[in-house]
């Protein structure tokens, strides 16, 4: 199944880059066309076979739905991006950015609807 999921998540990271934004895993899941799983399981085996297959995709712009994320790697390619990155449990730590700075594309899919309303009348 990643086989043709990866592909598809994939195309949501390179247009999260082109933002410069991040993610949750569900918001990502969706964008691609399916659901993240219980505990984003789905997205974590989609993220696994990018990194393998495609090293040059920003991974970690995708975030667990609680914002937390497991510390080291993910964590510190957040903070150089410009997250707050804090403790939380464990081996996680939490993200916390601007809401700016979440990608939001129901916001997009409503003006997309507005705009096509007003065209058919």
């Amino acid at each position: 199944m990643a086989s043709t999921r990866a592909p598809a998540v994939a195309e949501v990271l390179w247009e999260l880059k082109r933002a410069d934004k991040i993610a949750t895993y569900s918001a990502v899941a969706n964008r691609a066309g399916f659901s993240a799983g219980a505990n984003g399981r789905a997205m974590l085996t989609c993220l696994k076979t990018i990194r393998r297959d495609w090293p040059h995709l920003q991974w970690w712009r995708a975030i667990r739905d609680d914002f937390t994320v497991v510390a080291g790697e993910h964590g510190d390619e957040l903070a150089k991006w410009g997250a707050v990155i804090e403790p939380a449990e464990e081996d996680r730590v939490s993200v916390q950015v601007d809401d700016e700075r979440m990608m939001s594309w129901e916001d997009e899919d409503a003006t997309k609807v507005a705009v096509g309303g007003d065209e058919e009348e």
